[in-house]
């Protein structure tokens, strides 16, 4: 599903962001990505979601090679991937229900698929009785499950959050959690950057390390040798 192959990303001014990263991450799965503020972990989910380009190496997302990925066809790539940050970007004017239905208008689904789809993803993130409501008037708990459900409006094949239980106490924080191995659970590949290694000990699931850009840790390669 994602394959990092001696991936490079330095920014401008020489920043070495990510160093000779080297994974794989089989479909199906789900995993986490940890690592100290600046380590790496969102820049790294950049790179699949190809908000940002490596500078060496080659990522693979479905056997498609990102690094060669004209910028004319990074929409449609975009469609198989739900991506979750920590500031939720809901828009404050609308509702819940037109937050959600966003990627979908954009995609050019027709009216009744939108309110279908809309429906069925906030009902599985427990929102369906809010779809009316603006998002201010929700807590951040709420706030983040709309954020959840805008990224699986459109049945992506891999779910990308990064630090999505940020600002949330830990019973939030666990039942967001539980959510994405739910998703997981119907097979959804699941890649979460986290640094909360109390709730991540508890998922118990793999876990990818990044040290100052470099990979220190990567429990899927260990099971793959063990395998």
């Amino acid at each position: 599903m994602i394959h990092f192959d001696n991936v490079n990303k330095r920014y401008p001014g020489g920043h070495e962001a990510l160093i000779n990263l080297s994974f794989h991450i089989p479909r199906g799965q789900m995993a986490f990505l940890t690592g100290h503020s600046g380590a790496g972990k969102s820049t790294l989910l950049k790179l699949i979601a190809l908000i940002e380009r490596p500078s060496r190496g080659n990522i693979l997302l479905d056997g498609i090679n990102l690094s060669q990925i004209k910028n004319s066809k990074i929409p449609y790539i975009r469609r198989n991937i739900g991506i979750i940050f920590q500031n939720h970007h809901l828009l404050y004017d609308r509702t819940v229900f037109d937050n959600v239905a966003l990627p979908l208008i954009i995609a050019g689904y027709t009216h009744n698929e939108v309110g279908k789809r809309v429906r069925a993803a906030l009902d599985q993130v427990g929102l369906l009785n809010k779809e009316k409501v603006a998002p201010i008037t929700l807590s951040g708990g709420e706030q983040q499950r709309v954020g959840i459900a805008r990224a699986i409006v459109h049945k992506p094949g891999l779910l990308l959050a990064d630090e999505p239980t940020g600002n949330l106490d830990p019973e939030l924080s666990r039942e967001i959690m539980e959510l994405f191995a739910r998703f997981n659970q119907v097979g959804v590949t699941v890649l979460i950057a986290s640094h909360d290694l109390d709730l991540i000990g508890q998922m118990q699931r793999p876990v990818i390390s990044l040290k100052d850009g470099l990979l220190v840790h990567d429990d899927l390669a260990e099971m793959t040798s063990h395998g």
